[in-house]
């Protein structure tokens, strides 16, 4: 055929092959992604998408100048929408000093932009950079607008991520299914959660908790879910869909009384009120007439990328041990999927293996993942950071796995990090023998905090080897700041090696005494220096005359004086509890009198001062969803519930705490005023303090907080540095007094 051509012809089909292949539709998104970013200076940066350049392998980017003249500073190139948007941060954050995150963006580009002398090409570490935990979707992502949705999304791409849940608006998708199957609007209407619980009704562990769900809701999601697969596609993402794990409202075994079903046991501190779910038999034909009848539903509204995710046993012990069993629930799972997706892909979180060890032995995990044919299913090893699973299962038995960083929980505050683990366990991973690890992933249980932690690990995904932190930290607080400050940087080195340095097994689940419920029993133990936040704080105030006038350094004073507020909180509390147990009520009534009449209303005076420590944007934005006075309402106890009581009646309290202005004050203070009022009656009465009858007392403010309507501002008021200074005058020079690290 070649010798029929002709030298010109021939010459005209090389010149055409050597031509890259471009991707329109990802080359649009990425460049929209740069203008929304950016504004008219995105027009110096040229971006440009060709798969070829992974060149079969892992998303790759290339970064060049063109020839001086050209109109434009630099070329980005990327093998996807992903990695020209990971490529274009890179030139931002190295060469332009700029940052972006969670809590403010520094965007002061120079003029004109950097040119680059060279080329500089580099190829992520590993296939997948995943985004997402289950529990994200109701602690952080539940109230989220479209304005929101995109600039997460913005982000989630700069930061390189490829894979991620896609999970908004499933339910009008089972509302149908269910529907069709014959159950009638009460039993669907019992069986959803409210909004802000949905994450754990997917899962299988609660049922109908502060629902139902309003027909608006359903239609609200839908229209969101649409813009969001199709944004996330369009920059080259991977999305997941759910898929059937197997639970199913009771409503099934009225409609089909001879369904084999197993009823669960309660979850956490929940009875059968609102928990014990049915899972089906994974034997009985209804697994998968609703499996794949619920996937088609799906794909039917939102075309699919072939990954799906179902998790059947979170938190939830099987009914049975025998890996025969376990083998053939997760086999028909899979076959639900590829019942209606035959290139079906699982993605399932492995939490459930180091939650529940004793249960998940060596055989049982094994039967589980082997129910699956090899290569058709993707572990998240969800808490690798402090307890890897892939060590003790052979690499998930030759599942591929994601080697995850798990970080948060609960969407709590507080300064929190393990970056050594962080820094060496992805490569660690790597170099396990037979390692089956395809990449690494961000798995929070709720996002908008610690910054600091998400830039590193995202980095990390891009990244051949572990980075120098301390030079690294020193560069994060130049870029987040828009300025070399030396006091800045050397609050940021403190905090790296102290607060973000927690070493062995760390749970960062917020256990402060300001955020539990009071008791002469509480942990007041550090994994940290409680000094190096102390000096972190004096620093970083040092810096305010320079840095004052910048969002994110503002964001980060209030978080670091914040910290210490709660370290101070937890030395009152100590103080209290000695004048207690030694029966020195002047030194009670001082040590409580600061606590609740002074400390505790200016720490809520600071976060009022900030509009993202605000518990009214919490409330607002729950109110701001609904289409009714009625909506309203119920929307703002699910977003009141979810981060004090947590179920009816305190089942998982404060598992979900934050430290916002108003809830410090009338949640956290009146419980606080109300101990010490205890002690103090204890103390004059000369009867024993009953920590049982407190509870029932406290019960009732915390009850009584969740229901009392009160509107709350969602515009901050008053000055972060001067709140700030005013604080540290009054209290820094008593940690000094001290004379102790932390807590005794």
């Amino acid at each position: 055929m070649a010798a029929q051509l002709g030298p010109a012809l021939l010459l005209m089909a090389a010149a055409a092959a050597a031509v890259p292949v471009r991707d329109a539709r990802q080359e649009a998104a990425v460049r929209a992604l740069a203008r929304r970013l950016l504004g008219p200076r995105a027009a110096a940066v040229s971006l440009s998408v060709e798969p070829a350049l992974a060149a079969g392998g892992t998303d790759t980017y290339r970064l060049r100048s063109p020839p001086p003249g050209a109109a434009v500073a630099v070329a980005v190139t990327g093998s996807s929408g992903v990695a020209a948007a990971a490529g274009l941060y890179r030139y931002l954050r190295d060469f332009c000093g700029c940052h972006v995150s969670w809590s403010g963006a520094q965007l002061r580009l120079p003029d004109p932009l950097p040119r680059l002398r060279d080329e500089i090409r580099v190829s992520a570490a590993g296939r997948y950079r995943y985004y997402q935990n289950a529990c994200t979707q109701s602690y952080s992502f539940v109230w989220w607008d479209w304005e929101r949705w995109e600039r997460e999304i913005d982000w989630m791409a700069l930061s390189g991520i490829n894979l991620a849940p896609a999970f908004t608006g499933q339910e009008a998708a089972w509302q149908r299914v269910y529907r069709s199957l014959g159950l009638n609007q009460s039993e669907i209407d019992g069986y959803f959660t409210g909004p802000a619980f949905l994450a754990w009704n997917r899962m299988g562990n609660l049922r109908g908790w502060a629902g139902p769900l309003p027909p608006a809701w359903h239609l609200k999601q839908l229209y969101l879910q649409y813009r969001i697969v199709e944004r996330m596609r369009s920059l080259g993402m991977t999305t997941v869909l759910p898929a059937f794990a197997g639970h199913v409202p009771r409503g099934v075994l009225r409609v089909f009384p001879r369904v084999n079903a197993t009823r669960l046991g309660g979850w956490s501190h929940f009875d059968c009120t609102y928990s014990c779910t049915y899972l089906l038999d994974p034997e009985d034909p209804m697994f998968q007439v609703i499996g794949t009848l619920f996937l088609k539903e799906l794909i039917k509204d939102f075309g699919t990328d072939h990954v799906y995710s179902a998790d059947t046993f979170n938190e939830m012990t099987p009914g049975s041990s025998d890996p025969a069993y376990l083998s053939r629930v997760s086999s028909a799972v899979f076959k639900s999927m590829t019942g209606a997706d035959p290139e079906a892909l699982w993605l399932m979180q492995g939490w459930l293996f180091q939650h529940q060890p004793d249960f998940w032995q060596p055989a049982q995990v094994r039967a589980l993942l082997h129910g699956v044919p090899l290569g058709r299913m993707i572990v998240l090893d969800l808490f690798a950071e402090s307890k890897p699973v892939y060590q003790w299962t052979e690499s998930f038995y030759g599942q591929p796995f994601i080697w995850c960083m798990l970080h948060n929980f609960g969407g709590n505050h507080g300064l929190f990090g393990t970056v050594e683990a962080i820094n060496h366990g992805p490569f660690a991973a790597r170099r396990f023998p037979n390692s089956t690890m395809v990449g690494t992933g961000v798995v929070p249980e709720g996002i908008e905090q610690n910054d600091v932690v998400y830039e590193l690990m995202n980095e990390l995904g891009w990244s051949q080897e572990p980075l120098d932190l301390p030079s690294w930290v020193t560069r994060y607080a130049q870029r987040r700041y828009g300025a070399p400050n030396a006091a800045a940087a050397g609050a940021w080195r403190l905090l790296l090696r102290s607060v973000y340095n927690c070493t062995g097994v760390c749970v960062n689940h917020n256990r402060s005494p300001l955020v539990r419920r009071p008791s002469l029993r509480m942990d007041t133990e550090l994994w940290y220096n409680a000094s190096d936040v102390y000096e972190a704080w004096r620093l970083l105030l040092g810096a305010g005359a320079e840095l004052g006038s910048s969002p994110t350094f503002r964001y980060d004073l209030v978080d670091v004086t914040r910290q210490a507020a709660q370290q101070l909180v937890s030395e009152y509390y100590l103080s209290i509890r000695r004048a207690f147990q030694s029966h020195a009520l002047p030194e009670l009534l001082t040590a409580g009198g600061v606590l609740v009449y002074d400390l505790l209303p200016e720490l809520d005076n600071l976060l009022s001062s900030h509009s993202l420590f605000l518990l009214g944007r919490w409330l607002e934005s729950a109110r701001a969803v609904a289409t009714s006075d009625r909506e309203a309402e119920q929307y703002e106890l699910n977003a009141r519930n979810q981060v004090t009581l947590w179920g009816p009646s305190g089942n998982i309290l404060d598992y979900a705490n934050k430290q916002l202005g108003g809830l410090v004050l009338d949640y956290y203070g009146v419980r606080w005023s109300l101990f010490v009022s205890a002690l103090v009656e204890s103390l004059n009465s000369g009867t024993p303090f009953h920590q049982d009858q407190f509870n029932q007392a406290v019960f009732q403010v915390e009850r009584g907080f969740v229901y009392n309507k009160k509107r709350y501002p969602s515009v901050p008021a008053g000055d972060t540095l001067e709140i700030s200074r005013k604080l540290f005058l009054k209290y820094y020079p008593s940690t000094l007094r001290r004379g102790r690290a932390g807590p005794a």
